[in-house]
C-alpha cells in the first residue's frame, strides 16, 4: 500500500479515505475580527480617558486662575461676605449662600412634584392621557432658560409680589423664629422666587427620570403586591421605591446639578445684590448669576481671579454632592443587605 501526498496537504493510502496531518491556515475572517475587537477596545478606553482628561483639565485650568485669589484671601474667601470691586475686596459666602438656598428651595418643590406625577403617569393615569401629559412634560425640558427668566421677571414677579408674597408675610411671617425668612417688603424678586423658578425648570429633569425607572419596575411584583391586598400607595413604598431607589436617586442629582450651575434664569430674578440676610425675600447673588453679571466686565487680575475661584467653588459642590449621593447609595445597599 502506497502513501501519497496530494496538493492539499493530505496523506492518502491507496482506495482510504484522506487523512489531515496538518492544521488549516486561520481563516481571515476570524484574524479581522480579532483586529477589530482590538481597536475597539482602545477605542473605547480612549474615550474613557478623555473624560477623565477633560476633567483634569478643566481643574487645573480653574485651579490656575484662581491663584491670585487664592493667594490674597486663602480660606477665608470661603466665609467673608465682601465684595467689592473697587477696594479689590472679594468674599464668595453671600454666592455660596445664594446658590445653597436656591437649590434647596428648588429640591423642596420639585421633588415632591416630580414623585407624585411619575406616580400618576406609571399607576394611575388613563391609557389615553399618558402620552400627551408625558410630552407636555418634555417639551418644558426642551424650553431655554432664558426663556424661563424672562416668564419669571415679567409674568410670575408681579404675581408674586402682588399676592404671594404679602400672602406669606401675613401668615408665615408671623410665626417666631420661622417669619425671620419671610419677612421684609414684597419686592417680588428674590431668592424665593428663584428657588421657585428653579423647582419649575428642574422638574420635567426629574420627573422624566423618575417615570423612565418606574417603568421598569416588573409587572409580577406590582400584581403579587396587589393580589396580597396592598393599596397603591404599599405597592409604591414597599414595591417600586425599593427597586428603583439609585434611579430615583440619581434623578433627584441630575434636577440638583441643574439647579446648581443654572445662570440665565436665576439672574432675571434672584435681585443681585451682594447682601446677606436671612429673608427670602431680599435680593441675594448666586455663582452662576455673579459669574454672568460680572465676568465681562471684570477690571484687573484680582478681580477676574475671585470670580475664576467662584467658578471652582461651584465645581467642588457640586463633586461633594454628587460624592454624598454616591455614599448615600453604598449605605443604602448595605442596610438592605443587613436586613436580608
Amino acid at each position: 500500500m502506497s502513501a501519497v501526498m496530494d496538493n492539499a496537504g493530505t496523506m492518502t493510502a491507496g482506495n482510504s479515505p484522506a487523512v489531515a496531518v496538518s492544521r488549516s491556515p486561520k481563516p481571515p475572517v476570524l484574524r479581522n475580527n480579532a483586529l477589530m475587537d482590538a481597536i475597539f477596545r482602545n477605542l473605547t478606553r480612549g474615550f474613557a480617558l478623555l473624560v477623565f482628561s477633560l476633567l483634569g483639565a478643566i481643574i487645573l485650568s480653574l485651579l490656575v486662575g484662581s491663584v491670585l485669589s487664592l493667594q490674597k484671601f486663602g480660606f477665608a474667601f470661603l466665609w467673608t461676605a465682601e465684595w467689592d470691586p473697587v477696594k479689590n475686596e472679594f468674599g464668595a459666602l453671600v454666592p455660596i449662600v445664594g446658590t445653597l438656598v436656591t437649590s434647596a428651595i428648588a429640591l423642596a418643590i420639585a421633588v415632591p412634584v416630580s414623585f407624585g406625577i411619575s406616580i400618576f403617569l406609571t399607576e394611575l393615569s388613563p391609557v389615553w392621557l399618558r402620552r400627551p401629559l408625558g410630552t407636555a412634560i418634555e417639551m418644558l425640558a426642551a424650553i431655554p432658560s432664558i426663556i424661563y427668566g424672562m416668564w419669571g421677571l415679567f409674568v410670575f414677579v408681579p404675581l408674586f409680589q402682588t399676592y404671594i408674597q404679602p400672602f406669606l408675610k401675613s401668615t408665615i411671617g408671623e410665626v417666631p423664629f420661622l417669619g425671620v425668612l419671610f419677612s421684609g417688603p414684597p419686592l417680588g424678586i428674590g431668592m424665593l422666587t428663584a428657588g421657585i423658578i428653579l423647582a419649575v425648570m428642574v422638574i420635567p429633569f426629574i420627573t422624566a427620570v423618575m417615570r423612565d425607572v418606574f417603568e421598569l419596575v416588573p409587572p409580577m411584583l406590582k400584581e403579587s403586591a396587589y393580589g396580597l391586598g396592598s393599596t397603591t400607595w404599599e405597592v409604591v413604598w414597599r414595591v417600586v421605591l425599593p427597586y428603583t431607589k439609585v434611579g430615583v436617586i440619581g434623578g433627584v442629582m441630575l434636577g440638583l446639578g441643574r439647579a446648581l450651575g443654572e445662570t440665565m434664569a436665576v439672574t432675571f430674578v434672584i435681585g443681585n445684590a451682594h447682601r446677606l440676610k436671612a429673608s427670602l425675600f431680599a435680593p441675594a447673588n448666586s455663582i452662576a448669576s455673579s459669574l454672568a453679571n460680572e465676568f465681562t466686565e471684570a477690571v484687573g487680575e484680582l478681580y477676574t481671579s475671585a470670580l475664576i475661584e467662584l467658578g471652582l467653588i461651584l465645581f467642588v459642590i457640586t463633586t461633594i454632592v454628587l460624592a454624598l449621593a454616591k455614599l448615600m447609595l453604598m449605605r443604602l445597599s448595605r442596610n438592605e443587605g443587613t436586613r436580608t
